[in-house]
């Protein structure tokens, strides 16, 4: 789940103590907005999307006024606004009215769970408002830091003197970042972005560090998320069928992450692990159908639930089936194994045989057993298949999926067919 907008990121600040700015919500009337105008010179006018959509500023989709007529004209232009950022479409349900903080400094902050150091890992630059894409390496910091002990200020000093940061901004960002940790670790968060704060001056000539664009996802098998009181149906409104249906099976044991990459793709992939959904996800690009982890050790069950949603909806479309993975600690391979077999036959039992080849590439307990059954399960629905072990190099074995995808295109499909007395 995804929360993104002022509209509620003010509301989740507030939990951390952190400065942000004024914010309307789409009820406001005539009278508020004109005093928030009074206040500050200058608003913000915000379309509201459900969940997360970035790219909205270079869309257009931010207004700006100094004065009534301007705001009542930006809310009717932007109140029902719908935007397209990838393969993501959302229209808006209102807008906001936020209060435009004055400042020569913009900061990018961000603290997210990496794989790669196995810890939260804190981005920071002195050049926020940007996409930090088209930032330079010696502009942009990432460190990561020890859960145990939290992000604290030296941390955040440390980083801003790497980067030579102006001096006036540092002892703000030090006294107010350490917040984040507070809110990301204590309320189930796997990433939170801040992009821009806006370094505001005070009377007294210092610089307070305001809020003024907020990202954050949420673990949902995490139940501190619920402590927030977040509305149920924020950040999943936009969700497909097949997520909601797949959402459903959240249990404290197994993960059951899921996202549409692209509902014309070909290749459908059962990930087991968050590194390698990443990894997958990536290199597939186009060419797969969905974005998945159901590492976690999944009871039988479930696992099998599972494949039969995911069969009913991507099969049909799909030339291959590619289950991936690295060498597991604790996931029965067996029992994974065994219930996403299960579910291909009962798939081909209710719907026929069908054209489909299956790469496989997976380590952990209980291996050879489980690709016994799923190679047994193959052969006698006479379906070809590729099995790699887990010393095999996942990005060759992405490569070969996606050669066999190709193949299929080129007349691979038909063969298979042929061969299955498929007509």
């Amino acid at each position: 789940m995804q929360i993104t907008g002022m509209r509620w990121g003010a509301k989740l600040l507030e939990y951390a103590g952190f400065p942000t700015s004024e914010i309307l919500g789409p009820q406001a009337t005539s009278g508020e907005i004109q005093d928030l105008i009074d206040r500050w010179g200058t608003i913000l006018i915000k379309p509201i999307f459900s969940g997360g959509i970035g790219k909205k500023g270079k869309a257009g989709l931010i207004g700006r006024a100094s004065d009534l007529k301007s705001a009542l004209r930006e809310r009717e232009r932007l109140y029902f606004a719908e935007h397209q950022h990838g393969d993501v479409h959302a229209k808006s349900e209102g807008v906001t009215f936020e209060s435009a903080i004055p400042a020569e400094h913009e900061i990018y902050v961000s603290i997210t769970d990496v794989t790669k150091y196995r810890a939260p890992t804190l981005t920071l630059t002195h050049h926020g408002g940007v996409d930090i894409e088209e930032l330079p390496k010696d502009k942009i910091a990432r460190v990561p830091f020890d859960p145990f002990t939290g992000l604290k200020g030296f941390i955040v000093s440390n980083v801003l003197n790497q980067l030579n940061a102006p001096n006036e901004i540092i002892s703000p960002l030090v006294q107010n970042l350490p917040k984040l940790w507070t809110l990301f670790h204590n309320y189930g968060m796997t990433t939170l972005e801040l992009n821009p704060i806006r370094m505001m001056p005070t009377k007294g000539g210092r610089l307070k560090a305001v809020a003024c664009d907020f990202k954050c996802a949420f673990d949902t098998d995490d139940p501190n998320w619920k402590r927030l009181d977040l509305p149920h149906d924020e950040g999943g409104e936009d969700s497909s069928k097949f997520e909601k249906e797949v959402n459903q099976l959240r249990t404290y044991q197994g993960q059951s992450d899921v996202f549409v990459t692209n509902e014309l793709g070909t290749v459908t992939s059962m990930t087991f692990g968050g590194g390698a959904a990443s990894f997958v996800t990536e290199l597939l690009g186009d060419v797969g159908t969905i974005s998945s982890d159901f590492g976690g050790n999944p009871p039988y069950q479930k696992m099998l639930e599972i494949s039969n949603i995911v069969y009913k909806y991507w099969l049909p479309q799909s030339n291959v089936l590619f289950i991936i993975g690295g060498k597991a600690n604790n996931t029965d391979i067996y029992e994974t194994f065994r219930a996403m077999a299960d579910g291909l036959r009962d798939y081909f039992n209710t719907n026929g045989p069908k054209p489909l080849y299956v790469v496989i590439g997976r380590g952990g307990p209980n291996l050879v057993r489980g690709l016994a059954y799923m190679k047994d399960t193959l052969d006698g629905l006479g379906l070809p298949y590729r099995i790699f072990g887990y010393d095999s190099s996942m990005s060759g074995v992405i490569n070969y999926t996606k050669a066999i995808d190709q193949w299929m295109q080129e007349g691979g499909k038909k063969a298979i067919a042929q061969s299955m007395g498929i007509k």
